[in-house]
């Protein structure tokens, strides 16, 4: 009988802001392990003892990642056949997951993840020649491990509940197994530079009596969430001044500087703190067009709180980012 979907990727068209293990987005994998069928129902209930209910499956995915805890992934999983013990033939399953995977972050480089959504399957029984399509629901929980931003592995089991019909007969399938996966899309990182001190201004060569105008120094703090580094539409609009005056100064310089609150290694917050230094910079050097030689980021930590950490106030308090140019005087 016609076997469907053998081999049919499914690509997910979707965008967000991330911030994961890996700052990369989207990731694409291959999966292999086994399988196992139980709890036959329809036209195979009872009939567990006439099968062999072990086998091999495996698929490939596609995924994009929106934030540090939820992503969408979705491809095509093969789960094997349950091999009649007599006459030959089986109760075959393959079709298209889609679930959301809900990430938590152990660790700098080790995630566990749970998956919830639903399956596209198409079970072909050719014991009695009747075969089915539709939707099954399935979960799953899993590790995975990161080599580096790009690459990662997976160890994972997979439930699938009561996949088939009536007629083929029903059947949940357990699948348990290993994933190799590749990550890419990050934006290009912004150059952190340690500050420069401003030149000192030349005298004016001339006797007469300069008109000097003096041009106040613009700061703001920017508050982020816990674990987050993503830019907020009031985060938007209370740096507008600072970007008007990069503008309208093409010799003024930015300063961007990161802070945590205490929660988490040292390590992890100082990684944290440049990136969401890293992120205020990029915004305004893309949308305004200022050039990256006059942009001065880089991450605290944290080493630096505004209040103790002991409260989450103060916690939120000391999440931040600090962005100013400094003020200097004009001559006429």
């Amino acid at each position: 009988m016609t076997k469907m979907y053998k081999i049919l990727p499914l690509v997910l068209l979707i965008s967000g802001v991330v911030h994961a293990t890996t700052d990369n987005p989207w990731y694409a994998g291959a999966r292999i392990g086994g399988t196992n069928f139980d709890s036959f129902d329809g036209a195979l209930d009872g009939a567990e003892s006439s099968f062999e209910r072990d086998d091999w499956g495996g698929g490939a995915f596609i995924g994009y990642t929106y934030n540090s805890w939820f992503g969408v992934e979705g491809g095509y999983t093969y789960l094997g056949q349950a091999d009649a013990n007599v006459g030959g033939g089986g109760f075959e399953v393959h079709g298209l997951d889609l679930v959301g995977k809900f990430t938590w972050h152990a660790a700098p480089s080790f995630d566990l993840f749970g998956k919830l959504g639903g399956y596209v399957f198409d079970v072909d029984n050719s014991v009695n020649n009747q075969d089915d399509n539709g939707v099954s629901a399935t979960a799953g929980i899993g590790a995975e491990y990161f080599f580096n931003d790009d690459l990662s592995a997976r160890a994972e089991y997979q439930y699938y509940n009561q996949v088939g019909g009536s007629s083929p007969g029903e059947s949940d399938v357990h699948f348990y197994g290993v994933s190799l996966v590749y990550y890419w899309g990050a934006p290009e990182p912004v150059a952190i530079i340690e500050p420069e001190p401003e030149p000192v201004p030349e005298p004016a060569p001339v006797p007469v009596q300069p008109e000097v105008m003096k041009v106040k120094a613009l700061s703001v703090n920017l508050p982020f969430a816990f674990d987050s580094n993503a830019l907020s539409q009031s985060d938007i609009d209370r740096i507008q001044p600072i970007a008007q005056r990069l503008v309208e100064y093409p010799e003024t310089k930015l300063y961007v500087v990161g802070h945590t609150d205490s929660r988490g290694s040292e390590e992890y917050n100082q990684n944290l703190s440049e990136e969401r230094a890293a992120v205020v910079a990029g915004y305004l050097g893309a949308h305004f067009g200022i050039n990256k030689s006059r942009i001065v980021a880089q991450g605290k930590g944290e080493s630096e709180p505004l209040a103790p950490n002991d409260t989450e106030e103060g916690r939120a308090k000391n999440r931040r980012v600090e962005v100013y140019t400094p003020g200097f005087e004009i001559t006429k």
